[in-house]
This record gives C-alpha cells, sequence and structure tokens, in this order.
C-alpha cells in the first residue's frame, strides 16, 4: 500500500515505485491528483519536497476510499437480512457490515469501518458509549421494538 510505503523509504522513489506498478502516468496521476504534472515531475525527480496537501491528495488519487457508506456493526446471521443500499432522501447509500459476536470483535469492526471511510456507525446500544469515544465518525444505535422483546419473553417463558 502506497501510504505504508512513503515511510519507510524516499518519498519520489516510493512515488515512482507505485506509479510503475500501478502502470500510471505522471499525467494521469496528476489529472486525478488535481495537481499540475510538472509539480509530480520535480517531486519524482526529488527536486521538490512536497507540501502536506500535495502528498495528501496524490495518496487520496492512489488510494482511493469507498467512503459514503454506513457500517452495521451486528452478528452475522442479523447482516444477512439487510440490503447492500438503501435511498434515504433520494441518494442511494450504501451499508456494510461488519460481523461481531463479542465486544473486542465489536471494537476492533468499529475501528476497521471508520479506517475504510464509514460515514457512520450503527450498533447495539450497548456498543455506542464504547464505540464513540473511539472513532470520529456519528454513531447511532439500533432500539429493537417492543414487539421483538415481547416475541423473546414469549420464547423464554415457554421454555422455562
Amino acid at each position: 500500500m502506497f501510504s505504508q510505503t512513503v515511510f519507510r523509504q524516499d518519498f519520489s522513489a516510493a512515488l515512482e515505485q507505485e506509479l510503475a506498478r500501478k502502470n500510471i502516468t505522471i499525467r494521469e496521476l496528476a489529472e486525478r491528483a488535481g495537481i499540475p504534472p510538472a509539480t509530480i515531475y520535480k517531486i519524482t525527480s526529488g527536486g521538490r519536497d512536497p507540501r502536506f496537501s500535495t502528498v495528501k491528495a496524490i495518496v487520496v488519487a492512489l488510494e482511493p476510499r469507498d467512503e459514503g457508506f454506513i457500517g452495521v456493526i451486528a452478528a452475522k446471521f442479523l447482516l444477512d437480512e439487510f440490503g447492500k443500499t438503501y435511498t434515504v432522501g433520494g441518494r442511494e447509500i450504501q451499508i456494510r457490515g461488519y460481523a461481531a459476536h463479542t465486544m473486542d470483535e465489536c471494537i476492533v469492526a468499529a475501528v476497521r469501518a471508520e479506517k475504510d471511510g464509514a460515514a457512520g456507525i450503527i450498533c447495539a446500544p450497548i456498543l455506542s458509549s464504547i464505540i464513540e469515544r473511539i472513532v470520529d465518525i456519528p454513531v447511532v444505535i439500533v432500539k429493537p421494538k417492543n414487539e421483538t422483546f415481547y416475541e423473546a419473553f414469549e420464547t423464554i417463558a415457554r421454555r422455562v
């Protein structure tokens, strides 16, 4: 991954290596990143140290993130019931499920969802206060309806 390689070697060398690996020309990168080609030529020749905003634009162009989706943290069997996209206010929003069965797995799933580019996370109420302290994206809880509790109560009452 380019963003990790950059810290192990010289930026210009890492950039040239990534361009070759992805078979992208400097002109193509410049267009994707919104940077003048001359700037990238100077960086790859070692004649210029890039500004942070330039590095960020290059990384985003080389490693586009799947942004705009909503991460749902739940047990696998619940995730299987969800669709992959929902339309809200005329916008199509993608849903990406993160299966978790323990508190530790839920925390890891939240971090992974944020790292993957989630716009927000939906989770169980018991998790929300923990996850809100860990991630910098909105967290919303799923509140079960009363009928769900009544069904569970009836099921367990028949078993005891």
